[in-house]
């Protein structure tokens, strides 16, 4: 069991875990073999980024799979002037996951955390469990109750 996972138990967030296992998918993006490897279409499974604000603040972005996240409307969502990828020492170190494994519950320091708004058109989507291999799927309004994230539109 994840820290991501024991967060949203022990918040009472309904939520199910799925397996994957990846064989060497053809030149997709890694968030698209997993969603492929699940059955899922990729709309449904989020990918948990770690940014970087002008300020030098962490605040993690989570959009769909298969569109990427806009730096410069997270960056005006979180009102700062600008902002980059995180160094993946940086993500891993503040959050406690590994780069592919990034979990938007239970990271070892909190950060602000912001959720496309297209993820909320879907019954459950699919995010990290914590670890490569485990995906956790739960509704979307719960991802943005148990992270305490803003709601915008950071994705393209």
């Amino acid at each position: 069991m994840t820290p991501g996972i024991q967060a949203l138990a022990k918040a009472g967030f309904a939520h199910q875990v799925h397996r994957y296992e990846l064989r060497g998918d053809e030149g997709a993006s890694y968030g698209e073999a997993v969603a492929r490897a699940l059955g899922v279409e990729p709309a449904r499974m989020v990918k948990t980024l770690v940014a970087e604000l002008a300020s030098r603040e962490l605040v993690v972005g989570v959009v769909p799979v298969d569109r990427t996240l806009d730096l410069r409307a997270l960056a005006a969502s979180a009102g700062a002037k600008s902002a980059t990828m995180a160094s993946p020492a940086d993500a891993e170190k503040s959050t406690g996951y590994v780069t592919g494994g990034i979990s938007p519950f239970g990271q070892k320091k909190r950060l602000r955390t912001f959720v496309d708004a297209s993820a909320l058109a879907h019954e459950t989507i699919f995010a990290s469990a914590g670890r490569r291999g485990l995906q956790v799927e739960l509704a979307p309004g719960d991802l943005v109750r148990a992270t305490s994230a803003a709601v915008v539109a950071i994705a393209k």
